[in-house]
């Protein structure tokens, strides 16, 4: 019995002959544009991109006489995977977007330090100096009561380091309501006994007194360590001691302010920072760079010159230690003028209600469902819970968050009651036209 044919597939538009159009892969990389790219992205991202035109052109997606612009157009800005996002979350210290953005003044450091510099040279001599000395003058002169600073590479580490060098595997002295984990799972608990210290819990979640503390010093123990429990509050009948009472114990404080101010923010009067709590009595204080500093992620060790020295010396200060990069971009930072979080923080409500506005109104004229509406940011980043910041958003229907997320540049908002807020305190000023542009393309692909 004759069979019918077995149907053919359908080719892709264009056909065969339009397959055989799409031009080969040394000859895209001659256009002048990828070639130029190839110089700036390396030949790998450009071959790639080119690659991913091809197929798109096998598919029938755009014809084969534009695969040299769709492989122009997908190339990346740089040769790493990172994305530049724009913060309209309201949350200042995002840790999934890096947390503290940096200064033009600590990029334009870095940007001078990934040359060679004289990180460990003394060039007057031509002899080896002390490393990112000029990075720690700048610490110490903005924190006069710190004696000495060492810096490693993120607060948890600093922690771990003056555990290793001043408890080894004796004891560390801390209430059991600072027993805090510190984001993705990661306790400080667990930490510090990695490095072989004993842990000697005192007091309860709620109430912690000196008289605690005491009790339990004896002859096995390192320090009393002192957190402050900077990711979440306790309320209501409630006791702590605070630095001044520890100090007169008989034993080493080792106090973690974890936010990283180093003088008193008067916008934040229950954030500790470092200055306040060395004349309080700390003999050390550890911080992070990247949250209310505003720097470069790193851990900041200031105190007693002798402590300090003895963890600078430490063998696992050399698996700790901060490259040239970092060091430059803290130094800027503490040195320079002010920080894109100190500016975040302290804008006016309302300036921001009066960009909010503007903004609006600018979208609506284009036909887009926006409103100008009140919002409350915070700080974020385990600094000041519970602060709330005023502020103002741009209102936009829910669907306009995925779509700005994903689009170039990348804006990330927050969904509240339905709609897609634009959270302006996290948003820099000179960023508002970008923003714009941004929503504007979501809309046209609506």
């Amino acid at each position: 019995m004759d069979r019918e044919p077995a149907p053919v597939p359908a080719a892709p538009s264009g056909g065969e002959d339009g397959r055989r159009r799409i031009p080969r892969t040394d000859v895209l990389l001659a256009d002048p544009r990828l070639t130029e790219a190839a110089a700036r992205l390396g030949r790998g991202v450009v071959k790639a991109a080119v690659v991913a035109a091809q197929r798109r052109a096998r598919a029938g997606e755009i014809p084969a006489g534009a695969v040299a612009d769709a492989a122009a157009g997908a190339l990346p800005g740089t040769a790493a995977g990172l994305r530049p996002v724009l913060n309209a979350t309201g949350v200042l210290l995002h840790t999934n977007l890096g947390r503290a953005p940096l200064s033009d003044a600590a990029r334009e450091a870095m940007l001078v330090a990934s040359g060679a510099t004289d990180v460990e040279l003394d060039l007057s001599t031509g002899a080896r100096a002390r490393r990112g000395r000029s990075a720690l003058a700048a610490l110490l002169e903005a924190v006069p009561a710190a004696e000495a600073a060492h810096v490693v590479n993120n607060g948890a580490a600093a922690l771990v380091l003056a555990a290793t060098a001043l408890a080894g595997d004796r004891e560390i002295i801390v209430s059991r309501g600072e027993m805090v984990e510190i984001g993705d799972g990661f306790r400080i608990p667990e930490l510090l006994a990695a490095t072989g210290a004993r842990l000697r819990e005192v007091g309860t979640t709620n109430r912690t007194s000196p008289d605690d503390y005491a009790a339990a010093i004896g002859p096995g123990t390192g320090f009393i360590l002192k957190v402050h429990p900077s990711n979440f509050r306790v309320t209501g009948f409630t006791r702590s001691a605070d630095v001044a009472e520890l100090a007169g114990l008989g034993v080493p404080v080792v106090a973690d302010i974890g936010s990283g101010l180093l003088g008193p923010e008067p916008l934040l009067p229950d954030e500790p920072d470092a200055s306040t709590w060395l004349k309080a009595g700390a003999d050390l204080v550890t911080a992070s760079g990247d949250k209310l500093l505003g720097g470069p992620q790193c851990g900041l060790l200031l105190g007693r010159e002798e402590l300090v020295r003895r963890l600078s010396r430490h063998p696992l200060a050399r698996a700790l230690r901060v490259d040239k990069l970092t060091l430059a971009a803290l130094e800027a930072t503490v040195r320079g003028p002010r920080t894109p979080t100190a500016e975040a923080l302290h804008a006016g409500v309302d300036k921001l209600r009066e960009r909010a506005r503007h903004l609006a109104q600018r979208l609506r004229e284009q036909g887009v469902d926006a409103a100008a509406v009140d919002s409350d940011a915070a700080v974020g980043g385990g600094g000041a819970p519970g602060v709330v910041l005023p502020s103002a958003a741009v209102s936009l229907p829910e669907p306009y968050a995925a779509r700005l997320r994903q689009g170039t540049p990348a804006v990330m908002g927050r969904v509240e009651d339905g709609r897609c807020l634009l959270d302006l305190r996290s948003v820099p000023p000179d960023q508002d036209g970008a923003v714009a542009g941004a929503v504007l393309a979501a809309a046209g692909g609506r």
